[in-house]
């Protein structure tokens, strides 16, 4: 019985940091294909883009080293899920805050 339990309770807690993982992988993702289609649009200027960028980069560099250990503790995934969070809102900020490529010059950079 005890045996069965714990096989039970080990499965739950790779399911939990399996999909913890999934999460926020999938969202730095979802917000990367935003930072590059505003910046096919134009709605993102290359400088924007890079700082972008490097917010990603930042916030999977703390992943990273949050995840050294093998898993995510809940004030580590409460940490990225308000990175990510503050990275959305200046995805958002930086796609409607008025400045954008000029339509004659050319695409430059990533």
């Amino acid at each position: 019985m005890n045996k069965i339990i714990l096989a039970a309770a080990t499965a739950l807690v790779a399911t939990t940091a399996a999909a913890s993982a999934d999460t926020v992988s999938r969202r730095q993702a979802q917000q990367a294909d935003r930072i590059e289609q505003g910046r096919q649009s134009g709605s993102i200027t290359w400088t924007e883009g890079l700082k972008l960028r490097a917010e990603q980069k930042r916030i999977a560099r703390t992943e990273d080293a949050y995840r050294d250990k093998g898993y995510l503790t809940a004030s580590e995934r409460r940490d990225l899920r308000n990175k990510q969070n503050q990275a959305s809102a200046n995805i958002a900020d930086k796609k409607t805050n008025g400045w954008a490529r000029a339509w004659w010059a050319p695409r430059v950079g990533k």
